[in-house]
């Protein structure tokens, strides 16, 4: 699936992922009125919405990105009704040619962490038959348990040709906390980084490996040594945009080659129409603000890639 990745990449010339993480207030009106008119204002009317308003944006930007990330607990709030509406958005990203990474965020151990990795990436066994449950590409996984947490993912990555990216260095403020503490000398994420290199010279595809890391673009200079640490892993890269990312701070994400990270925007995208730049869209029209911001990443990128 790496190798896919990398194909799509190359085709779109968009090193971009849509980050399909609905919230209700992201929701225009006209689609949440029209689900509980259906079903109520119940969580099978949530449910609805959500899956009619991701709906809305893959069909406005599937031809321009190589991927999207749903992140399963904008799903999870709902219940049962909101992994319906997780499970539909995987299948149709996948029916639109994207690849999906499912941002789970697992991390267990023995048993448990097998069983998180059938449910999300292999096939779990129904009587005589072999199943797919949600059936992403790849997964986000936590590596705070160690290797125990990790084997079972490298295993049905191997089985399926699927993939992972492990958490190294996250973009969210308090990261450091854990993340930059020093461990003989050097930052706990160097060495989860040094891992991840280890973990993914086990699966390697044509030129880089299964299990890819995430490292946030509001650290640019702790990228560029976790770039150089980990040369064959794809770097998912979150903290664009609303987070305060960047396309001058994604340079060092990147290999010589231009490739090596996909970029992450989640509400800068999603819920374009909700912001000044791309106002002037409305409410109807969500999914044209957000193939418009689309095209500005990818813009704001390429001229950072090609000035560095």
């Amino acid at each position: 699936m790496i190798n896919r990745l990398v194909e799509k990449i190359k085709k779109t010339e968009a090193p971009i992922v849509v980050g399909l993480d609905p919230m209700m207030k992201f929701i225009p009106e006209h689609i949440r009125k029209a689900a509980f008119l259906e079903y109520g204002e119940t969580l099978k009317g949530a449910g609805e919405a959500i899956w009619q308003y991701n709906k809305g944006i893959v069909d406005a930007v599937y031809d321009l990105i190589p991927a999207v990330k749903p992140q399963i607990a904008m799903y999870e709030q709902f219940g049962i009704e909101g992994l319906v509406a997780f499970k539909k958005t995987v299948d149709y990203c996948k029916e639109k040619g994207l690849v999906v990474i499912g941002d789970v965020k697992r991390g267990d151990i023995g048993s448990t962490s097998e069983a998180y990795a059938v449910a999300h990436l292999g096939k779990v066994a129904v009587g005589s038959r072999m199943l797919p449950a949600f059936d992403e590409d790849f997964a986000t996984v936590n590596p705070y348990l160690g290797s125990d947490g990790i084997q079972p993912f490298l295993k049905v990555c191997k089985e399926e040709k699927k993939g992972i990216f492990i958490l190294v260095k996250t973009s969210n403020p308090s990261s450091g906390e854990f993340q930059d503490r020093l461990i003989d000398g050097r930052p706990l994420y160097e060495i989860v980084g040094e891992k991840v290199d280890q973990w993914g010279s086990q699966c390697m595809g044509e030129d880089y490996s299964y299990v890819g890391a995430v490292v946030g673009a509001t650290y640019p200079e702790m990228g560029k040594v976790l770039r150089r640490l980990m040369p064959k892993s794809y770097i998912l890269v979150p903290g664009y945009g609303a987070q305060g990312g960047k396309g001058a701070d994604l340079v060092h994400f990147f290999n010589e080659d231009g490739l090596g990270a996909i970029v992450n925007s989640s509400r800068g995208i999603i819920a374009a129409y909700q912001q000044e730049k791309y106002e002037k869209f409305g409410a109807a029209n969500y999914a044209d603000a957000s193939r418009q911001a689309v095209l500005d990443m990818k813009e704001d990128i390429a001229q950072a890639l090609a000035g560095r």
